[in-house]
């Protein structure tokens, strides 16, 4: 497995990393789906406070016991859960980070997180008061790092014009090229794009079209043309997640791309994909058949 430095921040990342909200909350379960990452190289685990209301830190915290020092391990934090359990509401504030940081590395069975990050963000944020939080933490040695998961741009270059941060979560996919209007911003920035999305709920997969069958469309693809897309994108290459994987990879400024997994099988499969070459020819063949969308909100 490959590994690329995050950022700027001396710190370095699987090129493939687990997204850990799709684990199973069984521990025995969860244990076989990170064993099987680890084997197949995987050192980058992704999770939040918010997903499954803190149980699944409690579940990567004790998949990686006993291993923690040798993986990279991320968390985030700003949607504070309502008392009754009925939802969340946002909360960046410098108070809010710094009593959760302590609740999170109990639950990851932890002493420091490599990467903390703001889980979503306004431009009604009081964007210095979180990096406060964020820099005030990385002295005290509780994080390592910090960066943002948003597909906003305005909230992005606030944030890096205001700090130091490494990174940004990102949707990104052949199917989705949204963010590449703004790899370049965030390199300028320092900082490194961390990907998820990047298979597009299954339809940069084997079962691309039968689920482009059954869906209605994705994102500015109708339905017709998402078929005709894939089958056109299935004709240039014998494996459609790896060419997914490789076209997300071919971008300097992406240090990972996050995946998800429910069972062994599916990271198997994964790291089947990453591990199979593609040729730049086929990258550009693919490119070719893409639409090159932006986004229409949240400009900058």
């Amino acid at each position: 497995m490959n590994k690329r430095e995050l950022g700027q921040s001396g710190l370095y990342v699987s090129e493939i990393g687990l997204g850990c909200m799709s684990l199973p909350p069984n521990k025995q379960e969860a244990q076989k789906i990170v064993n099987a990452a680890i084997h197949h190289g995987i050192t980058y685990f992704d999770t939040a406070d918010l997903y499954d209301k803190g149980e699944n830190e409690v579940v990567v915290g004790h998949a990686l016991k006993g291993k923690r020092q040798d993986m990279f391990l991320a968390t985030k934090v700003g949607n504070k859960l309502n008392v009754d359990g009925s939802g969340w509401t946002w909360d960046s504030s410098k108070s809010y980070i710094t009593s959760q940081v302590k609740k999170s590395l109990t639950r990851l069975q932890t002493d420091y997180i490599d990467l903390y990050q703001l889980h979503g963000g306004t431009m009604e944020d009081n964007l210095e008061e979180a990096v406060d939080a964020f820099e005030s933490l990385k002295k005290e040695g509780l994080i390592r790092t910090y960066g943002i998961s948003s597909i906003r741009p305005n909230v992005i270059e606030r944030l890096f014009s205001k700090s130091a941060a490494s990174s940004v979560m990102m949707q990104y996919s052949m199917l989705d090229r949204r963010p590449e209007e703004w790899f370049d911003l965030i390199s300028a920035h320092g900082a490194s794009v961390v990907t998820r999305g990047s298979l597009a709920k299954g339809l940069l997969t084997s079962e691309a079209l039968r689920r482009a069958e059954q869906s209605s469309g994705y994102l500015e693809y109708s339905k017709e043309l998402l078929i005709d897309t894939l089958s056109e994108l299935e004709n240039h290459s014998q494996d459609l997640s790896s060419l997914a994987l490789a076209f997300v990879l071919q971008h300097k400024q992406v240090s990972a791309i996050l995946v998800g997994a429910s069972s062994e099988h599916q990271i198997n499969d994964t790291m089947q994909a990453y591990h199979q070459p593609i040729s730049n020819s086929t990258l550009d063949q693919a490119k070719n058949l893409l639409r090159d969308d932006r986004y229409k909100e949240h400009r900058i």
